[in-house]
């Protein structure tokens, strides 16, 4: 039986673009999506930071445009990732925020933070926005929160897994489930239409986000949800799309304008803005404007983008989404004709012409739009988290499935595979292998992940030695276990069945995964931002009450004056501790919260007597 905890727990869609958080509500039986604090039920995935302070969210985002090179976002697309990953090495020339190779060929982001450069990890950057999400809850439920279910993309590997968990930790949570989005958009529609559900439905999700695409077929009767097939891309979204936007118009504006753009960051965030509202529009409209007014250099941009452009700058991207769809029916031994809902998830699959084509593949079948497609992951790892505690569960049983075949390399640079893609986890399983060479003390066992023939054309998870007999010839057999949890992370190990010598490893000593010392360094560094940040709040609210108090005398005096009930000595007195007042207020940046304090009080102490102003 799978262990419950105590206390509440959350739901947290960790999207590239947007994350979301939720709660299950067991009065109401149902999962409630929880807003921040600007009233939004989504909250951007972006961190910023300036001379002053650190901005999480909303504020990140609205601020990006000046602060172009200490805004960070897209950070999904490098968690778990080495630096010379191609992909990386693509988005780089995107990015306006500098990303550097650490140790281990570790991406690390390169900001400016209170006049010091800093260099962080991007679990720190993810941290934060766990962190934000964290609040958000707390401040709705009015109570601590230390439990969570974050979700990924299905076809995230283990390292991108294991990594997500490092940010939750990381961030003060104690992640006690990773889920597939897909997954968790199938508990939302489950639970929200489908919830008495007796015969047999086979729900076909299409789940494109601002950053990843998956797609996963789920066979849903009464309780039980059971995953037949997952594929996907971890790597196409909604930022793809803006993107391809974005270098057309570069080129536009290069071309007919003869400036060139594509070295200024400011410009191209501020192009990057309106490329992602048109986009939005073009969802609903068949033509909108780009409009930026002093994009550069006092050169103002206006220019009429159709949907039928954007279609045909992004037309090869949306037939990838195609032939991820085709892939998945294959993999599951499904015809499409036996697919009962088509489930539209995440904001991208409100594109006309990736609907349109999803209808030509499933011959016009209706697709369900019913579910808010933002908002339905973040509902589904609420439905997760409580079926993980005490007191709350709704009654359901979840079968999900692994997105890669795992297995290791044998002879000839082959994968031998150990699980097959698409099994249902968690899972354990034995094979026998034999040693291949005689005299061997020592054998190297690599775990692989991936769909190619050739080991080295898949993934490398991890590599750990099982000490043998040297004496044993070669053929002499080895057991080899892979036990991959409910996570979908995976254990591995080896054992000389005549001599007991056995070894195992928990795919953490892969380098693109922090080490213990690390997570810790980087939680004691957290809780630093959080002082930081809590302070710069104080001081805040001490300028800003200064500065409310000068404003309320200089009223009184005004009105004063005009009665003529104060004396000279009196008003000079008051003038004088005004000036003095601000002049703090001119030079905040070079004052602490005591200062503004103690002028306060000082002004108070001053002007009651006077005026009786509070």
């Amino acid at each position: 039986m799978a262990k419950k905890y105590e206390g509440p727990a959350i739901g947290i869609d960790l999207g590239t673009t947007y994350s979301c958080v939720a709660v299950w509500d067991s009065q109401i039986n149902r999962a409630e999506i929880i807003h921040n604090e600007q009233g939004n039920r989504i909250t951007p995935s972006c961190v910023a930071f300036t001379d002053a302070q650190r901005l999480i969210g909303d504020a990140a985002k609205n601020q990006a445009s000046s602060n172009p090179s200490n805004t960070v976002f897209d950070v999904k697309r490098l968690i778990g990732r080495n630096y010379s990953d191609p992909i990386i090495q693509n988005d780089l020339n995107m990015w306006p925020f500098k990303v550097i190779a650490g140790r281990d060929d570790k991406p690390m982001i390169v900001v400016k933070y209170k006049g010091e450069q800093k260099q962080l990890f991007p679990e720190e950057i993810s941290s934060m926005v766990l962190t934000k999400m964290r609040e958000i809850a707390e401040a709705y439920l009015e109570s601590s929160v230390k439990n969570a279910v974050i979700t990924v993309p299905a076809y995230f590997n283990d390292s991108q897994r294991k990594s997500t968990k490092d940010a939750g930790a990381i961030a003060g949570l104690n992640v006690i489930r990773i889920i597939n989005e897909p997954t968790a958009a199938a508990f939302a529609y489950g639970l929200q239409k489908r919830g008495n559900c007796v015969k047999e439905r086979n729900i076909f999700v299409f789940d494109l986000g601002g950053g990843t695409f998956d797609v996963s077929i789920l066979k849903i009767k009464g309780e039980v949800f059971e995953v037949k097939a997952t594929a996907g891309d971890t790597h196409l979204g909604g930022e793809d799309f803006d993107n391809r936007m974005v270098e057309y118009f570069v080129e536009e504006i290069k071309r007919k304008n003869k400036v060139d753009i594509s070295g200024n960051a400011k410009s191209l965030r501020r192009l990057r803005t309106s490329c992602e509202r048109a986009k939005r529009t073009l969802s609903f409209a068949v033509d909108t404007t780009i409009e930026v007014d002093g994009l550069f250099e006092n050169f103002d941009f206006c220019s009429l983008i159709t949907r039928a452009r954007f279609e045909e700058l992004n037309m090869d991207l949306f037939m990838k989404c195609v032939e991820t769809v085709n892939t998945c029916l294959k993999d599951s031994n499904m015809d499409k004709s036996n697919i009962d809902d088509v489930v539209l998830v995440g904001g991208s699959s409100r594109i006309p012409k990736v609907q349109q084509l999803l209808q030509d593949i499933f011959k016009a079948k209706e697709l369900c739009k019913s579910i808010n497609a933002d908002e339905a992951v973040a509902y589904g790892a609420a439905v997760q988290a409580a079926l993980l505690c005490k007191g709350v569960s709704p009654n359901l049983v979840i079968l999900d499935v692994t997105p890669l075949s795992l297995g290791i390399l044998i002879n000839g640079d082959l994968m031998s595979v150990v699980i097959p893609k698409n099994t249902t986890i968690p899972v354990k399983k034995t094979e026998d292998f034999e040693k291949s060479e005689d005299n061997q003390s020592s054998i190297p066992i690599k775990v692989c992940e991936g769909e190619r023939t050739r080991a080295s054309d898949n993934n490398l998870l991890g590599l750990f030695y099982l000490d043998c007999n040297p004496s044993n010839p070669r053929g002499h057999s080895l057991n080899v276990c892979f036990d991959i949890d409910a996570d979908g992370i995976l254990i591995v190990s080896a054992e000389e069945e005549c001599t007991g010598n056995k070894k195992e490893i928990t795919i953490a000593n892969n380098t693109r995964r922090l080490s213990p010392e690390q997570i810790m360094r980087m939680i004691r560094e957290a809780e630093k931002y959080k002082a930081e940040d809590e302070e710069y709040q104080k001081k805040v609210n001490a300028v800003n009450a200064l500065d409310d108090y000068v404003y309320k005398i200089n009223k009184a005096l005004k009105n004063i004056d005009r009665s003529a009930k104060l004396c000279p000595e009196e008003k000079m007195k008051i003038n004088l501790e005004c000036s003095k007042a601000k002049d703090i207020l001119d030079s905040i940046k070079e004052k602490e919260t005591a200062v503004f304090v103690n002028c306060l009080n000082k002004l108070k102490s001053v002007v009651k007597p006077i005026l009786q102003i509070d």
